[in-house]
């Protein structure tokens, strides 16, 4: 029998998931402490696709919003996501991505996962050694996908290149698509164990098909002893699986862990209420689908997708943009469907079916992809569809394009010579407006009532945060009246 250790996605990849990155630290504030004191070897908290979500959607300052939600978990391990040539949604300069390592390191982000769908080596060996420098935990990730190039060799391959970099404190298994099954995964695993040395290995598997629970216990059965969970309100579904029922299935099985059942609880109950109150999806379990498995499509790109397809009245035509996603990747020489690849993949899908013509429209993305730009693909792409895309006179104004590497020096010439460094990752990462409204916005909302606050209260509370001068409540035998 094992301690397994339980690293918690209810803040990054469950909200993620379910809620399109729309939680915000006062949603998180008031469960922070349960959270540090519930007994995760971990706890994720952000990265930078977040930070332009917050910036953008809710005028807040995603590095204040750090300082505030460490600042009452002092005792826990908080992880951030990285890729090695991409920040938020765009390809960006080696410069870049060192800064975004070097403030999310100064405020409060000890440990770093990374990946690169393409696995370019040599760029995630880099980054590696530059969370390194930092003094935080490097955690290479292999991104999971089905297709005849990704096999278990191709897969242990990686693992063996990322145990053999300095630095290395973990490695990651993530299939975001929720696509493993458990007959590959007893003959994956295995292989990535083998492979990994004495290198601790990490699963974090969405339930998409419901088989996550089972692969993670295959993988304890293995001897792996981290897994990846999410407060039940915050898993299943696209998500991953609840933390509550993996404690009791470890549990069972005579395992022990370090987890406080009261204390994850209230964190279920409070992230519950946030979601109930603010609107937001809550997570399920989901029904067992085949098309999973041709798609590959995350969780959160599912409602991308939806969302595309309804601004277009086109909500209908679902089951046609997916049988396309199929194609389309194919196409592209299979990439893992993660971020980016599945937002490319699945907006040029959105458009081959709207516009009734196939790569009559591209983005820029998806012709720098066909370029090579953002590396070489699993397998090749069709020559076709990559001279369709290259055909376009938009390719035509991209061609020779390469990604310019300037300096922070040139960045801060270009950006403002005095900015900060949170505000010139700011401004490179979002378009100067929403910044400035951000910054126009003042300080970070810090007030959110509990779920087992009195609704009184709550609607004091909300009153005392609003610019209101005066606030009069009246009840059975009750009459307050409050002015500033």
């Amino acid at each position: 029998m094992a301690e397994i250790q339980f690293y918690d996605q209810t803040f990054r990849d469950g909200q993620q998931s379910l809620w399109g990155m729309k939680m915000r630290a006062q949603h998180i504030l008031p469960v922070a402490n349960d959270m540090d004191n519930a007994g995760f070897a971990g706890v994720e908290l952000t990265g930078t696709t977040i930070h332009t979500v917050l910036v953008r959607e809710f005028r807040e300052n995603p590095y204040e919003g750090l300082d505030a939600v460490s600042a009452r978990m002092p005792k826990t391990p908080l992880r951030g996501g990285m890729r090695p040539d991409t920040a938020g949604f765009t390809l960006q300069p080696d410069s870049v991505i060192d800064l975004s390592v070097s403030v999310m390191a100064a405020h409060g982000i000890s440990s770093f996962w990374f990946f690169d769908c393409l696995f370019g080596l040599d760029r995630m060996e880099r980054l590696s050694k530059v969370i390194g420098e930092h003094g935080a935990e490097s955690v290479p990730t292999v991104s999971f996908a089905l297709s005849d190039v990704h096999t278990d060799e191709y897969f242990a391959d990686k693992v063996r290149h990322f145990a053999s970099w300095e630095h290395v404190d973990a490695i990651m298994l993530a299939d975001e698509a929720g696509v493993l099954t458990p007959e590959r995964a007893r003959t994956l695993l295995p292989a990535m164990i083998e492979a990994a040395g004495d290198v601790p290995i990490e699963l974090h598997c969405h339930n998409t098909t419901g088989l996550a629970p089972l692969n993670y216990l295959i993988g304890i059965d293995l001897g792996l002893t981290r897994i990846h969970t999410a407060s039940r309100p915050l898993a299943n579904g696209p998500s991953l699986p609840s933390t509550e029922a993996m404690l009791e299935n470890v549990t069972e099985l005579g395992h022990t862990t370090n987890l406080d059942a009261e204390a994850l609880a209230r964190v279920a109950r409070h992230v519950e209420f946030v979601g109930k109150r603010e609107g937001y999806r809550l997570g399920v379990p989901e029904e067992y689908r085949v098309k999973t498995y041709s798609t590959q499509m995350p969780g959160g790109m599912m409602g991308t997708l939806r969302a595309q397809l309804a601004k277009h009245g086109m909500e209908h035509r679902l089951q046609e943009v997916l049988d396309e996603v199929s194609l389309v990747r194919a196409e592209f020489g299979y990439p893992v469907m993660a971020t980016p690849f599945s937002q490319f993949i699945g907006t040029q899908s959105v458009l081959n079916v709207t516009t009734g013509t196939r790569y009559g429209i591209v983005t820029d993305e998806v012709i720098l992809y066909a370029m090579g730009r953002f590396g070489d693909p699993p397998a090749p792409m069709d020559p076709n569809a990559r001279d369709r895309i290259l055909g376009t006179k938009r390719a035509a104004e991209l061609a020779g394009w390469t990604l310019p590497q300037p300096s922070l020096h040139e960045l801060r010439q270009q950006y403002g010579r005095n900015l900060s460094d949170e505000e010139l990752l700011l401004r490179i990462l979002v378009p100067g407006p929403a910044v400035d409204a951000m910054l126009a916005a003042g300080p970070l909302p810090r007030d959110y009532p509990r779920s087992d606050e009195h609704p009184l209260v709550a609607t004091l509370r909300e009153a005392a945060a609003a610019t209101t001068r005066c606030v009069r409540v009246r009840a059975s035998g009750l009459d307050i009246q409050l002015s500033r």
